[in-house]
């Protein structure tokens, strides 16, 4: 019997990801700009900011994940990294876009991106050590445990 592939245990293009996180971006603040229209839900002006700041958590979080299965992790995290970038970029001019606040005017979101930069730096830091501890693992020879003496 062929068991289902786990997504975790495929390699995604971080360029798809940081794609995908745009888009949830747009989409979801373009949502929010349409329910904010209607008059059924008052929705804060700073929302695009937050959906910005939401999607680069989730990707932060998933890219760091599919990290662990890529070929040649050097070239992964390059790519991820400027994607990264390009999300922060992308997602903060389409929520200056949306919501005329500069990251200065929308509060604190201008600490949260910092804080999402550099808990997405932890992130893959902490899968490349696991990943490290993980091949060690694989490479060592595992002998029999030794009797002891009674």
């Amino acid at each position: 019997m062929n068991q289902p592939e786990s997504i975790f245990a495929k390699t995604i293009n971080p360029i798809y990801q940081a794609g995908m996180a745009l888009g949830g971006v747009v989409l979801f603040s373009f949502i929010a700009k349409l329910v904010h229209s209607t008059g059924l839900v008052d929705v804060p002006q700073r929302f695009p900011w937050m959906a910005a700041a939401s999607f680069m958590l989730l990707f932060a979080l998933f890219n760091s994940i599919f990290s662990l299965s890529s070929e040649n992790l050097m070239k992964y995290w390059g790519k991820s990294l400027y994607c990264f970038m390009g999300l922060a970029a992308g997602a903060g001019f389409f929520a200056y876009l949306l919501s005329s606040l500069t990251m200065n005017e929308a509060g604190s979101y201008r600490w949260i991106y910092i804080v999402v930069a550099i808990g997405y730096l932890v992130f893959l830091s902490m899968m490349a050590m696991l990943r490290r501890i993980v091949e060690f693992a694989q490479r060592e020879e595992w002998n029999q445990p030794r009797q002891r003496r009674k």
